[in-house]
């Protein structure tokens, strides 16, 4: 049996580091903590670590000056960066010093968890869908309607919304109430995939086709042959595998990287993402041709705020799930509690909504959920000009995301998209390059 991976947790708040413990202790993880860098560094002389998190602001100290210490001294062990306090510029001088990644408080249950299974190089667990659309609101009982009319159907399906508003778990209801529902549901999220790997991942390749490719392997459309195959995010392919995707879709048949021949494949496509596809088009980003095959019949998924009413049975069985999964009594809302879910805007939508109520769960008070235990962070755009005041960004990740892309787009086409260029230049290893650009959507 392996040994389990250790974590070193940095920060002076206690509840933070006990919500970074529970979380990496149910992802099979140990973890050791220290309230200051000079803990910390005192761990590090004893202990092998293979992740740091540590915030930005220690009381001896900033996080900055523990990944110099820790890239001069353990420069084997990935520092990720957790922060509430500090500016963008911060940040990204954390990013160009060699931080694996950052984290903004209150900290993102999910992307906490994508950051460290990328980190550390974990196979990312299956998620486990509870294949229902809660709520009784008008938008949601029309949705439902739309979903049960469409499975009965063939056509392809251009599921849009925001992130987060659930459009896997409508198109996973669409192929199950379907005539396809005994055959695979084959997702597939078009951002995540290498563009160097696009078309092997799609199609398949044969053995020797190329270095590494040891073995026959049977590509996505393969795969979902008979079944529904869902392209998650379809407007983050790059036009080249665009025109490939439109040419398998048109003759529903696929040849695989080194193959001769060409293979019949039976496949409904459903495809989603969170951009306005028909502005891509027009800003050329993705091909008129494609954009008409994709989007036969289009379903807009609400987003929370247009759904109010559902907020309260929405919480209550995330409620009554987390209370299984931990075998805890369940946690109850205060009043007050759900007035502010209620009157919140929840940018990210349902996935926002539970991640919330699991980190309100994790620490809150003799099971009853007070407002304060929510952490809502509402507030208005930073100003235009000058630094940007973060108390005042009510998503800083998203903020500093945006920062990073615009950064890593600037040097991609400063070095006419060398990416081991534009990495040199960004003063990041590859491998860290590698996972930013999968992060945002432009490998």
């Amino acid at each position: 049996m392996s040994p389990r991976q250790k974590v070193l947790i940095v920060d002076d708040e206690p509840d933070i580091r006990e919500l970074l413990e529970i979380t990496l202790g149910r992802m099979k993880l140990d973890t050791w903590s220290a309230r200051n860098a000079g803990e910390a560094q005192a761990l590090l002389k004893r202990e092998t670590f293979n992740l740091c998190l540590t915030d930005m602001r220690l009381p001896d100290g900033t996080g900055l000056e523990l990944l110099q210490h820790i890239q001069q001294r353990h420069p084997q062990v990935p520092v990720a960066m957790i922060t509430a306090y500090g500016n963008v510029e911060t940040a990204i001088n954390a990013l160009k010093a060699g931080a694996f990644d950052f984290l903004s408080k209150p900290v993102d249950l999910t992307r906490l968890r994508e950051l460290v299974n990328s980190a550390l190089l974990l196979p990312t667990p299956g998620i486990a869908i509870d294949r229902r659309l809660l709520g009784d609101s008008l938008p949601m009982r029309n949705l439902r309607k739309q979903i049960d009319k469409l499975a009965r159907s063939q056509a392809p399906v251009y599921i849009s919304g925001e992130s987060g508003s659930g459009k896997e778990l409508v198109a996973r209801l669409i192929h199950d109430r379907g005539p396809r529902a005994n055959q695979p549901f084959v997702p597939v999220n078009c951002g995540a995939i290498p563009s160097e790997l696009m078309e092997s991942e799609f199609f398949g390749h044969r053995k020797g086709s190329f270095s590494g490719a040891i073995e026959d392997k049977p590509g996505l459309f393969q795969a979902a042959h008979g079944g529904t195959l869902f392209l998650d995010e379809v407007a983050d392919l790059p036009l080249p595998m665009q025109v490939k995707l439109l040419r398998a879709i048109q003759e529903k048949a696929v040849r695989s990287v080194g193959g001769q021949q060409e293979v019949v494949v039976d496949v409904r496509i459903l495809c989603a993402t969170h951009k306005d596809l028909a502005a891509e088009v027009t800003a050329e980003r993705f091909r008129q041709d494609l954009y008409y095959r994709l989007n036969v019949i289009e379903l807009r998924v609400p987003p929370l705020r247009e759904r109010r009413d559902d907020i309260e049975p929405l919480a209550s069985h995330v409620l009554k799930r987390l209370a299984a999964d931990t075998g805890q009594p369940v946690a109850t809302l205060h009043p007050q509690a759900l007035d502010a879910l209620k009157s919140y805007r929840f940018p990210g939508n349902v996935r926002e909504l539970e991640n919330m109520l699991e980190r309100a769960h994790t620490l809150c008070e003799n099971k009853q959920i007070e407002a304060g235990d929510l952490r809502l962070a509402e507030g208005n755009c930073a100003a235009e000009g000058g630094v940007p005041d973060l108390t005042q960004i009510d998503n800083l990740e998203a903020y500093l995301e945006n920062v990073e892309r615009q950064l890593i787009l600037q040097a991609l086409e400063e070095t006419r998209w060398n990416r081991t260029a534009a990495a040199q230049r960004l003063n990041l290893s590859f491998r860290s390059m590698r996972y930013r650009l999968k992060k945002l959507g432009l490998d």
